[in-house]
């Protein structure tokens, strides 16, 4: 992941892109096993908040290691990416209050393929049929994966209501971070959004009257490792990999986010998938599958562009 255009290379395969965002959809899948270790010691938005602030010198390090310089100046695509992002996930941790775990995920799920309907708004990014039925295929799987278990609790339409509203900002993230890698390197991108993320987090601490430190320093091994393995690893190959990947493709690869977390939570935790919620995962994967046709389709059709140089 460098944040040099002018050095990425020009014959880059055009599976590396999409393979990014997959990576990092995987990575992205182990956020609410954090969260769930986590929450013993500090509240879902001050997780978030240390989340965010560990994770940045780590990225300022690896940005000033890799392009040997100081991060580029940010674009305000950024600055809104980073808000929506913030946002989506304080509103995604508010919603549990209210409603189910399956409910809030498969609705704050829907975001991702709504993705590709923005996209084409505000991107002229135009849907193919091929990928309308890589998206119903993978919102069945989706539903049956989140919906399909024998999870308890209550629903409340508020709860609903906030779930939709983080949907609405994913959709926003991945358009304007899709916008902003036209002007930005991959590093340089993660850091300034990592870095409003910590501003927006602290205020909702502050908002939720959460406490910003934990009872013992163990507190703070949750959020070191979704520091790592989320917000670096995950966020950092998701930002990247949209350099080279449509908005609405990359939308679809990130369902694959929920089948981790499921088969984490199988061998963590004990909770065993159902018969439907298999079946789901297997209707993801068709999707994914069925979306990276299309992209294929659609650069075997367009050697020039393919061959293009990739800014990273």
């Amino acid at each position: 992941m460098t944040g040099n255009k002018t050095s990425a290379p020009s014959s880059m395969p055009v599976w590396f892109g999409p393979l990014m965002v997959l990576g990092g959809g995987i990575c992205i899948g182990f956020a609410p096993i954090g969260l769930r270790l986590g929450l013993e010691e500090l509240g879902p938005q001050a997780i978030a908040f240390w989340r965010y602030l560990f994770a940045l010198p780590i990225l300022f390090v690896l940005a000033v290691g890799v392009n040997r310089r100081l991060p580029a100046r940010p674009n305000p695509y950024i600055v809104i990416a980073g808000v929506c992002f913030a946002l989506d996930i304080g509103l995604w941790h508010w919603s549990l209050t209210y409603t189910t775990v399956a409910n809030a995920t498969f609705i704050v799920g829907l975001g991702n393929v709504c993705v590709g309907l923005m996209a084409w708004i505000f991107l002229r990014e135009r849907p193919t049929l091929i990928w309308g039925c890589a998206v119903l295929v993978a919102i069945i799987g989706a539903a049956a994966l989140s919906l399909g278990g024998n999870a308890g609790g209550q629903t409340d339409i508020r709860g609903d209501m906030l779930a939709l509203a983080a949907a609405v900002l994913v959709s926003g993230y991945m358009v304007a971070s899709k916008v902003a890698r036209n002007r930005l390197g991959g590093l340089d991108a993660v850091f300034w959004l990592t870095l409003v993320e910590v501003g927006v987090a602290a205020l909702m601490v502050i908002g939720f009257r959460e406490s910003f430190l934990p009872a013992t320093l163990m507190g703070f091994a949750a959020p070191l490792f979704l520091a790592i393995a989320v917000q670096v690893g995950g966020q950092g190959l998701i930002i990247t990999g949209l350099g080279h990947t449509p908005a609405a493709i990359a939308g679809v690869l990130l369902l694959v986010q929920p089948i981790v977390a499921a088969s984490i939570s199988w061998q963590l935790f004990g909770e065993t998938l159902t018969a439907l919620q298999a079946g789901g995962a297997a209707l993801i994967l068709l999707g994914i599958y069925l979306s990276q046709q299309k992209f294929r389709s659609r650069e075997e059709k367009m050697p020039d562009q393919a061959a293009k140089p990739l800014s990273d």
